[in-house]
């Protein structure tokens, strides 16, 4: 396991702090590892839905990048929420120059809500320049569906929609699964890479507001990858990760219960 190790995030700023680089920082902080961060855009959201995006200029943003990345040991990346092509294209510039460095990329298209986060433009070039730099690409049922144009009404049709993206691609997909409707053993994730195909499966969580579950969840990962785990280990450490704050959440207020990020730390 790599001491001293850094995970930075590359995201939204949630002002309601349960998505984004707040949720980050707080999984890299209960995963065991020191957390940067990058903000490409601020927000003005709560857990009703996203009001107002700032997105910050591409060149502060790749100045914040080659700050983090030349002033702390940063062992592992993960984007989120990147908004415009030209944030896009600064970010894949600078991670392209270290192709060593283990790269988680959410594809944050849209929030739980529904309120898109990123232009139409930006998600061709996320595929373009920042999917073949990816240890891992991360996407929920509707990210899925929109990357392969179709609809996944099943835990087949999810397989399958892996393969064919890692195919497209070449690097490894995690087939995020939670809002499969009637998958076998609640909240299944299937992970595609070239050794093959993996299912993980943890029981699905009632009554829990889910905002920031999959910010929080490929965070998860990147931090397992810092600290030096292999992919297959880092995803299944995350998988327990994410489950286990699920099953503790933090009561907010009346009738809302929220992700804990530090039920469970290590």
């Amino acid at each position: 396991m790599l001491k001293n190790a850094a995970a930075l995030t590359v995201a939204g700023s949630d002002s309601g702090g349960g998505a984004g680089i707040q949720a980050d920082l707080k999984t890299f902080s209960a995963c065991g590892v020191y957390g940067a961060s990058v903000i490409a855009a601020v927000t003005a959201q709560n857990l009703e839905g996203v009001r107002a995006i700032q997105a910050l200029r591409p060149d502060v943003v790749e100045a914040q990048l080659r700050a983090v990345l030349e002033g702390y040991p940063v062992r592992a990346v993960k984007t989120g929420m990147l908004f415009s092509a030209g944030i896009i294209e600064a970010v894949a510039g600078v991670l392209a120059e270290r192709p060593s460095l283990p790269l988680v990329v959410d594809p944050v298209f849209a929030a739980t809500s529904g309120s898109r986060l990123i232009k139409p433009r930006a998600v061709r070039v996320l595929r373009r320049r920042l999917f073949p730099l990816a240890a891992l690409v991360t996407p929920n049922l509707p990210e899925a569906e929109f990357l392969c144009g179709a609809p996944l009404r099943s835990l087949d049709d999810l397989r399958q929609a892996g393969q064919e993206l890692f195919r497209r691609y070449g690097v490894p997909f995690l087939m995020k699964g939670g809002h499969l409707e009637g998958a076998d053993g609640g909240a299944v994730d299937v992970l595609v890479d070239r050794r093959g195909m993996r299912t993980f499966a943890a029981p699905m969580v009632r009554g829990v507001n889910s905002h920031g579950s999959g910010c929080t969840f490929s965070a998860a990962v990147a931090a397992y990858l810092a600290r030096g785990r292999e992919l297959r280990v880092a995803v299944a450490a995350a998988k327990d990760y994410i489950s286990a704050v699920l099953r503790r959440p933090h009561y907010l207020k009346r009738g809302t219960r929220v992700i804990d990020h530090f039920a469970r730390r290590g």
